[in-house]
């Protein structure tokens, strides 16, 4: 019996995606800070013989340039791919929409060592960013690790089970972060700068890889059935349908059930999702920049400080679950999570020093919990069977939603830099706050559909 338990509890931890989860971010941590700092020290060279005042603007703009290309290559790629990987995952077997990213990871961010050791242009990233794409990139791979999470979880602890996935995310980022600037200078006297972190990178992704192919099993769905009508922290009667949005096909067994409760609150979810997610990234993707110019000036060790307190929202998000979860409705608890980001980024406008980073950063406590949030309730929506279409979906809404938002952006930030450098995050609050009107919508439906039922259960 003991031998049998012990079998069962081997199998049990070999459903775990969260050592792909660790592995993955803290290769990214590494990737991003040497890929930032690469970039600025290869235009920092070429700009060497202007005056120091006009380097500074000179070098952002150069580096925000080569962003924006980079971020359009490596946000518009996937559109080619992730469905189609997403819908074989679905079809086949849910490891392919993990394994193929893995390995675009895997060898575009080689390509990044290689530009260290043979001097190559920084151009060469484009490519490797084309490379990252094509293979599924973080959009199959975040939709793919969503959908074996799902399936492991039951409805009821399903928000609890995605943010603790974004919790390990968020730590393995943490201590990512928190190493890569001593990493990329700390070896400088032995190796060429950010050979070694970018090494370090490259061993994460290999590992990951190796433990989806020949560790990783595929979990059985959790006893839970979708057909059943929701409970009245949910929604109440919502429509168990196998579908992503614009479907009009019930589940069987859903006949009684309206339609159209449960369309309308998925629509209204990706459009909440959608604009959430244009605030964050828009005001993430220039805050690197904003933190290497004045009036911070932050070099690598601080850059990597700055992203480790970054980081901390996903302890504090996942402890916000965790409390909220017991007493809040989903979509209460995602007002929440946007009301903590569109505050912190609005204190983030008028940063001059370094204590008051950290303090926007302390506002944005709980800035994780509405994306996990909102998957989890798409995900009572859907049968198992497409959670992978679904998911795979609402991150290349979001993804190409970013990459216009990161031209954008950094467009905006271009021309604001001379005379307000924060206005890029006025504008992400304003944006924030926008996302609050889909999800006031998605309360309203849920309060009118539940009746004196919800109030029963409140």
């Amino acid at each position: 019996e003991e031998v049998a338990s012990s079998m069962v509890g081997i199998m049990a931890m070999r459903t775990w995606i969260e050592p792909v989860v660790a592995g993955s971010q803290v290769a990214s941590a590494f990737y991003d800070t040497a890929l930032l700092l690469v970039v600025k020290n290869y235009y920092n060279q070429t700009n060497s013989t202007a005056p120091s005042h006009v380097l500074e603007d000179a070098q952002q703009k150069a580096v925000s340039n080569f962003y924006i290309i980079y971020n359009l290559v490596l946000g518009l790629s996937p559109l080619v791919s992730a469905y189609g990987l997403a819908k074989l995952g679905d079809r086949i077997h849910r490891k392919i929409p993990i394994c193929f990213p893995l390995l675009g990871y895997l060898g575009s961010k080689t390509l990044l060592l290689l530009l260290i050791l043979l001097g190559w242009p920084v151009e060469v990233m484009y490519g490797a960013a084309a490379f990252n794409g094509l293979t599924g990139g973080f959009t199959t791979l975040w939709a793919g690790i969503m959908a074996l999470g799902s399936l492991r979880s039951s409805e009821s602890k399903r928000s609890l089970r995605l943010i603790i996935i974004e919790l390990v995310y968020g730590l393995a980022g943490f201590l990512g972060s928190m190493a890569s600037g001593y990493l990329f200078v700390g070896f400088s006297d032995r190796y060429q700068e950010g050979t070694v972190l970018v090494c370090c990178s490259i061993a994460c992704y290999a590992f990951c890889l190796l433990y989806s192919i020949f560790v990783l099993t595929v979990p059985k769905p959790a006893a839970s059935c979708p057909a059943k009508a929701k409970s009245a922290e949910e929604g109440g009667a919502q429509l168990p349908e196998a579908a992503v949005p614009g479907s009009s096909q019930p589940s069987e067994g859903s006949i009684s059930t309206p339609v159209s409760p449960s369309k309308l609150i998925i629509i209204l979810l990706f459009v909440a999702a959608i604009l959430y997610d244009l605030a964050v990234v828009g005001a993430m993707n220039v805050l690197p920049l904003f933190l290497l110019r004045e009036p911070l000036s932050w070099n690598a060790v601080e850059i990597g400080h700055g992203n480790a307190a970054g980081y901390v929202i996903f302890i504090t998000s996942f402890l916000g679950v965790l409390v909220f979860s017991r007493y809040l409705r989903d979509i209460t608890m995602i007002m929440i999570g946007v009301a903590s980001f569109s505050a912190g980024i609005l204190i983030m406008a008028f940063v001059q020093w370094t204590f008051l980073f950290y303090i926007a950063r302390a506002v944005m406590l709980f800035a994780l919990i509405p994306l996990p949030t909102i998957r989890s309730m798409l995900s009572k929506h859907v049968e198992g069977s497409s959670y992978g279409k679904v998911f795979v979906l609402l991150q290349l809404s979001l993804v190409t939603t970013g990459v216009v938002t990161s031209t954008v952006y950094n467009k905006i930030y271009q021309n604001t830099l001379d005379w307000y450098s924060g206005f890029c995050f006025i504008l992400s609050f304003l944006v924030g706050c926008l996302s609050l009107l889909p999800l006031s919508f998605v309360a309203i439906k849920q309060r009118s559909t539940t009746g004196s039922l919800e109030i029963l259960t409140e």
